[in-house]
């Protein structure tokens, strides 16, 4: 089975960064799976700054990255607009996921509306959850 080679989580709760983690591996669809705990620390990770960098063979680009919408200090729609801005060779081929747990129909209209997104879901992720999108991006 072809897997994602790596995926990214971003949400500030670690607790559901943990479980979406458990939830992923036991999918057995990636073979990395790295958590951050904000916008900020996601950009970082992509574009190899602060904790991230000179480090891209232990933090290979992700394949499909998991977004939370409401973090502190930058929530999702702000992390891309952040993302926008970054250069081409930094936006690689990313797959990103919205997560929610937010009942706004705004909230979803909005992510459709946005070029990079490709899907938005409720939280919690499931294994059927994942191994859906497994099948729509690499099967």
């Amino acid at each position: 089975m072809r897997k994602f080679n790596t995926i990214l989580l971003i949400d500030d709760d670690i607790a559901t960064n943990e479980y979406h983690e458990i939830i992923i591996n036991i999918a057995g669809v990636a073979n990395k799976v790295h958590s951050v705990t904000s916008g900020q620390e996601g950009l970082d990770y992509l574009t190899s700054k602060g904790n991230y960098n000179g480090k891209e063979d232990s933090f290979p680009q992700p394949d499909l990255i998991f977004l939370d919408i409401n973090m502190p200090a930058m929530n999702g729609f702000e992390f891309m607009e952040e993302y926008e801005k970054l250069d081409e060779g930094q936006k690689g081929k990313h797959i990103f996921v919205m997560l929610t747990s937010s009942l706004n129909p705004d909230d979803k209209k909005r992510a459709i509306e946005n070029n990079y997104i490709q899907d938005f879901m409720d939280k919690p992720l499931t294994k059927e959850l994942v191994l859906k999108l497994h099948a729509k991006y690499l099967l």
